[in-house]
């Protein structure tokens, strides 16, 4: 194999210490190999920059270790071409296991250029990332002491879960806050603090609000509620932090979101996870490959023994599965109709994965290629199906008992009815 990397470094990056090997030698030749020992604290890694830098240290390679590799990242970016490899793809062959024999197999690897860069935003993106997976997590919590609370309620005989459509609304906020910190049980009472809508289901809601509380109940709801108070501030805070960090990208922000399913918070989450430079990733496949939304491959002596979504950004994965089911809710949209047209013949999730895939294709178009979604509207497959969805649709009338004759627009009425289209 040819040498590609002249000085090179490999770093196998532990919590608390870091192997580093450099190997230096042209192609054709035995490199040099020195082996140093660091640790982990800032300034080991300044010293581990110098080493390098005195070296003349090129290129630097290391694993994609939880999150040990982000410090020694940190420093040494903007002096280096650093490599940061998924670990499953620089295992070393089986035998032997040293710090210092993974530094070298690393750097081995680097010097042929063999390891495969794994995307590494710079560090602004990076920064929103942290808070839109923060933000993230939040939401998850919140929705789980949203369960921990509906669950108290269940526990003191209270069905307000089967009344209010959100139990966590303006009415549903007001009646928890009195009955935790109040020691109110008429019903007649709790369910005048309805408000708007709400209102119209007193009589149901006076039915749903005659429990058995105890002094338990009330203690356990004022600490979720206090929970959830502080949840919701976090998540005001996380949320104009991210407005403050969207501003140098806020044109891709808003053209984003003119995408069918795309809300503000996936428009931020697909800017965080995958940044604004084409040059990450230069087409569509790749990026779907990336995103772990495209088909992967299994063929064994000529047999395709199956082809499940490959293993890709869950962050960004998960946020588009979620935005393509609110994108087949849209009427007389170019996505809708592609759901169900392979729902029927696929199933609801596989459709659904389908949607999700087209709409990373059109936010490559939108986010690096600077281009304003248009939707090729609800008639689109059935126009490029032409004959075919002819005569499928003839097929059925005529199983229905129907006889169809067709007779074709005159030319003005067709190609007004196309415009509009």
């Amino acid at each position: 194999m040819d040498v590609i990397v002249e000085r090179g470094c490999g770093l196998d990056v532990h919590e608390a210490s870091i192997v580093a090997c450099l190997l230096i030698g042209p192609p054709g030749k035995k490199p040099k190999r020195e082996v140093r020992r660091f640790g982990a604290n800032t300034r080991d890694l300044v010293a581990l920059r110098e080493w390098l830098e005195e070296s003349q240290c090129t290129h630097v390679a290391m694993e994609s270790t939880g999150v040990f590799w982000r410090p020694v990242y940190n420093v040494l970016e903007g002096g280096f071409d650093i490599t940061v490899g998924n670990a499953f793809h620089m295992r070393n062959v089986p035998g032997r296991k040293t710090d210092v024999k993974d530094a070298e197999w690393i750097a081995d690897l680097l010097r042929h250029g063999l390891i495969k860069k794994s995307f590494v935003p710079p560090a602004p993106i990076r920064d929103l990332r942290d808070l839109m997976r923060y933000r993230r997590t939040i939401v998850e919590e919140r929705s789980r002491e949203r369960n921990r609370t509906l669950k108290v309620l269940e526990t003191a005989n209270i069905k307000l879960s089967g009344v209010a459509t959100n139990v966590f609304g303006g009415s549903g906020i007001a009646i928890l806050e009195m009955i935790a910190n109040t020691k109110v049980t008429s019903a007649d009472r709790l369910a005048s603090l309805a408000k708007g809508t709400m209102r119209k289901k007193r009589d149901q809601l006076v039915v749903a609000l005659d429990g058995r509380l105890r002094d338990h109940h009330r203690l356990m709801l004022r600490l979720a509620l206090k929970r959830l108070r502080a949840i919701d501030e976090d998540l005001e805070a996380i949320d104009a932090e991210v407005r403050k960090r969207l501003v140098p990208y806020w044109s891709q922000f808003i053209a984003l979101q003119k995408i069918p399913g795309v809300g503000a918070t996936t428009a931020a989450t697909v800017i965080a996870e995958a940044g604004v430079e084409i040059a990450a990733f230069p087409t569509p496949p790749q990026f779907a490959a990336w995103a772990g939304l495209c088909p992967g491959n299994n063929e064994s002596a000529g047999k395709k023994l199956g082809a499940r979504l490959r293993k890709g950004n869950v962050w960004l994965r998960t946020a588009l599965v979620e935005a393509a089911h609110a994108a087949t809710h849209k009427r007389d949209s170019y996505l809708r109709a592609k759901y169900h047209r392979l729902k029927a013949r696929r199933g609801a999730g596989r459709a659904n994965a389908a949607i999700a895939h087209k709409l990373l294709i059109a936010i490559h178009h939108v986010l690096f290629g600077a281009r304003p979604y248009v939707d090729l509207g609800v008639a689109y497959l059935d126009r490029r199906g032409g004959d075919q969805a002819r005569r499928t649709l003839v097929r059925r009338l005529e199983h229905m008992g129907f006889r169809v004759d067709l007779t074709p627009l005159l030319p003005d009425a067709q190609e007004k009815e196309e415009c509009l289209s």
